[in-house]
This record gives C-alpha cells, structure tokens and sequence, in this order.
C-alpha cells in the first residue's frame, strides 16, 4: 500500500509540474505577444509624434515671418528639414491658405508673382477656400499645387477641426491627387493664427491664417515603420469601415493561416480612430514553442515506469513468498511431528524474504540515480558545446534542471520510505545517550550557533534505546530550522525532565506556527504545509516521529498557532516497557 501511495503521489507532482510549466510558459508567450503588440503600437504613435513635430516646426517657420511665407522662404525651411532622410514615408510638407472668397483676388495676385502657371482647383460651393499654396519637394507633388481641400468632405472636416481645436489632425482616407496606385492616404493638419495661438473656438475661427500640412499614403508609412521582416506581428488598418493598410492579404512566406494569437486593437490618433487588427506570423511561433512542459512530462512519466516496474517485480516476488509461506503452515498443521524442522525452516525463508525486500525497496533508487547521472552528463554535453552559445534556447538548461530536481525528489522520497518501514521493524537497544553531546551535533549538523539551540531540564542522560531517541530529536530541531522563515534568527530550546519511569520533553521553536486545523495532519506520511518558495521536504519527518514515539508506548502531541512558533511534547521510557519488543 505504501509504494502506491508513493507511485500515485509521484504521479500527481509529475503532472502538477507539468501543468504549472505550461501555464508559465502560456504566460510567457502571452506577454512576449504584448511586447511585439506593443512596439507596432509605439512605432506607429511615435512616428506619427514625429511627423506632428515636423509640422509644429513649419508652424514656428510662418509665425517667425510675420505670419505669411513666400514660395521661395518655404523652399528654404523645407530643404533645411531633410524629410526624405529623417521623416520616411512622408510625401512632403506644405501649406495650406485660409480663404474667404472676398480674400481671393489679393491672395491670386501674390500667387501669380510666385509662379505665373498657379491655378486653384475644383471649383466649388463652400463658403471658405483651402488651397493648397506650397508644397515642398514640388516635383513630386505638383498635381497637388492649387488644389482646395475645401471641395472633398474628408479633407474639409479635418481641416475645420483642426483649425476650431487648434490642434493637429488627420484626415478621414482619401486617395492623394500625386499618388499614381490610387491607393488610400490622409492628411495631417496644424493650424497657426494671426497673432499666434488663440484660446477660444471663436477666436480660432475669426483668426484663422492658414494649415501646415503633410499628404502621407498610408503604404509609403507604414513601410518608413520597422521593417516587417523584423516584426514578429502583422497587422491591418481599419478607418472606420474602410481597410486602409493590410499586411495579412500580402504573400511574404511568414504570414501564420493559424495565428497563435490575435488581437484588435483600437488606436486613438489626432482625431481618427484607427482599427488594428494584430496577428502572430510564422517567426513567432518558431521563436515560441511548448517544449518544456512535454520534455518535463515524458521524463516524470519514464521516471514513474521504471519505479511501477518495480514494484510490480516486487509484488509479485512478495506474492511467490507469500504463497509459499502458506504452503509451509499447511504442510506443518499436516505434520506436527516436524515441527522443530519446519519452523526453523520458515524462520529461515522470512529472513531471505526480509532481506530480498529491503535489497529490492534498495534496488529503486538504481534507476532513478541512473537518469540522474545521464541528466548530468547531458548537462555538461551541452554547456561545452551548445549552451554556450549565445543564441541558446534557456529553456534547456530549465528542462535539465527541472529533471535534476524531480531524480533528487524521488531519491528523498525512497530515502523516507525505507527510513519509515525500519521504524517498525528495529528492535529497540538498551544503548544510553548523553544529552549535550546530541545537542553539540545538531548545533554543528543544522549550523546553529549555541544560543540558538539550548537543552533545559534536569535529564543529562537518556537510558533506552538512545539511538532512536536522537533520531526523533533530529527530525524535530531540523523541521524547526528548515520552516522558520530566517534561519539566523531561529530560536529552539529542548526540555527533558526525568521523571520517574520516563523522561518529558518538549522542544519548542520561535517560527511561524502551525494552524490547529492541521496539527493532526502533519503527523500523516507525505503530509506537508510546505507553501510556495520554501525548502522542499518528504513529509516523512513527523510521521517517523509519530511512529517510534507510540512504538514506546506514548503519543505525540503539538501546540501551535499561527504566528506563535510551535511546541512538541512527548514521553520517552526509561527501560523496555512490558518487553513488548
């Protein structure tokens, strides 16, 4: 029944392990997608700060001019702005005149002195005009020159908000009068005033000069952003209803059909609310694997098949000599006369049968140190000759470490186990014990210094069976130290009162406590309040405890509250009670 319990509890850690890492790495993942999500997201805001800046800049331009700038001062600003070196995928930069019609003749005769060819177009019905009188560099530009915003509903409405909010904006999409693919664009709009800024709508609207503006195509500026290559999302571009920029439809080998994930993702920008729709691509899922989690499950798995192999080989061996045992007592009701012969006979067989039991609970822990030397060895392969390298996949060496740790977890548990079962089947010796030599070792063995672990009462020495009696001592200061949350402050005093057919002690600790709920199940084998972060343990230790003290015939008690370090209390014979052993 033991070992089933040890085989099912190692099961239930090998998947609880197994579970936990492929929620870390879920996790994981997760967040390196928001990293990518959110450098798309920042590329594209910042830019697009840059590009507001650009235009600020011309802003600052016209006011320093008195408010107005002529063909060829524009000329001059936009050359000394570089915009095809330090502003990628801007069209150009230009300005943009406010009109009301009655300004129009003063406003074509200055035109005309700059450039005799200068027209404004379309005609229209609105009551303003927003031409476009420069725009630098021109040769690419040029069928934009004269063109009135004020005739197309996008251009208008952006232009208006920017001029009433005095802020920048951008246009609804719009198809770019230079732009030969006709693909979608917007404009991006910042006002300036006569005087400077204005504080109010009215005063905005009755001050209005004009707008410094850059025509962007939406492909051209998305292109100026990091290069996709390099970008582990694809994204497409939503303004409204309209699909204004999409990565996804585009055939370039790394475009996932089953992205791992996905995301939209609204993003408020100069007075348009721009759609994104984010995927994962095929760079993403190769930089991003469940590997861990199986590599963890299959080793616990060989680990448990080899441990229930086995027992298996034992169960059946124990049933062969169980059998063989009943064959015995039959054949010895059948024939009293022999016995003498027979017993001796089956004490015989119950010694191979004890032997072969522990050489085979023994044999259990070849396998297990077996992976972990191979573990090791794989280790060490690796460290010379892969991880190294600076381009090594660190969950690896995470795998490696996780198997480690599972071989050293089952090398405890089988330790515990044979510890436990010899409890049971010692026999008790008359050896004495002195006291502040067991004191002296613990304090050398846990490395405590010698206010940390003091022996009171009025014992000096233990009369029977000494042996056991340190070990219970030994299982009790060590769970003291191992739980206490700063071992350097730890505090444990042992009492041992003689009385007179037994000794009293108490070893109490200043730790953390145990809660009452559980003071009768941390004597249970394999229990343990063991929480996150803290040593690991068998939960062997008290039941050890549990099992010699009550083979002395006395029980063990603790009293403990959370907060308030805990006391263990016990009686320990003087001699062989009853000779019961």
């Amino acid at each position: 029944m033991m070992h089933v319990i040890v085989v099912a509890l190692s099961i239930m850690m090998t998947v609880g392990v197994w579970l936990f890492s492929e929620r870390q790495i879920e996790t994981r993942i997760m967040a390196r997608f928001e990293a990518s999500r959110n450098r798309a997201l920042d590329l594209i805001v910042d830019r697009m700060g840059q590009y507001e800046d650009a235009l600020w800049a011309g802003v600052s331009a016209v006011e320093s001019h008195g408010g107005d700038m002529s063909l060829e001062e524009w000329r001059i600003f936009a050359h000394t702005l570089r915009i095809e070196e330090k502003y990628p995928g801007i069209n150009g930069i230009g300005i943009i005149h406010y009109l009301n019609r009655e300004d129009v003749p003063a406003y074509m005769e200055q035109r005309l002195a700059e450039r005799e060819t200068y027209r404004v177009y379309p005609i229209h019905d609105q009551e303003v005009m927003m031409p476009i009188s420069f725009i630098e560099p021109e040769a690419v530009n040029s069928a934009a020159v004269g063109l009135d915003v004020a005739h197309e509903r996008n251009r208008r409405t952006a232009a208006l908000a920017s001029r009433d909010s005095g802020e920048s904006r951008i246009t609804g999409p719009i198809v770019l009068v230079q732009d030969e693919g006709s693909t979608p664009g917007f404009l991006f709009y910042a006002p300036y005033y006569e005087g400077g800024p204005r504080n109010t709508v009215s005063e905005r609207s009755e001050n209005i000069l004009g707008i410094v503006y850059a025509p962007f195509v939406v492909r051209k500026l998305m292109e100026g952003l990091l290069a996709k290559e390099l970008r582990e999302v694809r994204f497409s571009i939503r303004d409204g209803d309209q699909l204004i920029y999409d990565e996804h439809a585009i055939k370039d080998g790394l475009n996932d059909p089953k992205p791992m994930f996905s995301e939209t993702v609204e993003l408020d920008i100069y007075g348009r609310v721009w759609t994104l729709d984010m995927r994962t691509n095929l760079a993403f899922r190769a930089n991003n694997t469940f590997a861990q989690p199986t590599v963890i499950l299959l080793a616990g798995l060989l680990i448990e098949g080899l441990i229930i192999t086995l027992l298996i080989m034992m169960s059946r061996a124990n049933r062969q000599a169980v059998a063989y045992a009943d064959r015995v007592t039959a054949a010895l009701r059948q024939e009293r006369n022999k016995l003498t012969e027979a017993n001796k006979k089956l004490t015989k067989t119950n010694e191979e049968l004890e032997q072969f039991t522990y050489i085979t609970s023994h044999d259990l822990k070849t396998p297990v140190r077996g992976i972990g030397s191979l573990t090791e060895m794989i280790k060490e392969d690796l460290e010379e000759d892969y991880l190294s390298r600076p381009g090594a996949n660190p969950e690896i060496q995470e795998n490696l470490d996780h198997i480690t740790e599972r071989v050293g977890r089952m090398n405890a548990l089988i330790s515990g186990v044979l510890e436990f079962s010899r409890v049971g089947r010692r026999v008790p010796t008359e050896a004495s014990l002195e006291l502040p030599d067991v004191i002296d070792d613990l304090r050398a063995d846990l490395e405590l210094r010698k206010d940390q672990l003091l022996l009171e009462g009025n014992a000096e020495t233990v009369t029977f069976d000494g042996q056991m009696f340190r070990r219970v001592l030994e299982n009790l200061v060590s769970n003291a130290v191992r739980y206490h949350p700063e071992t350097s402050k730890a505090e444990i005093s042992i009492s041992i009162e003689e009385l007179d057919d037994r000794y009293r002690v108490a070893v109490k600790d200043n730790g953390s406590g145990i809660d009452p709920r559980y003071h009768s199940k941390i004597f249970g084998v394999f229990q343990t309040l063991r929480e996150a972060g803290t040593p690991e343990s068998t939960g062997i230790g008290l039941a050890i405890v549990k099992k010699a003290v009550e083979q002395h015939g006395f029980s063990v008690r603790v009293d403990s509250t959370l907060g308030n370090g805990a006391i263990f209390r016990f009686d320990w014979p003087k001699q062989a009670p009853n000779n019961n052993y």
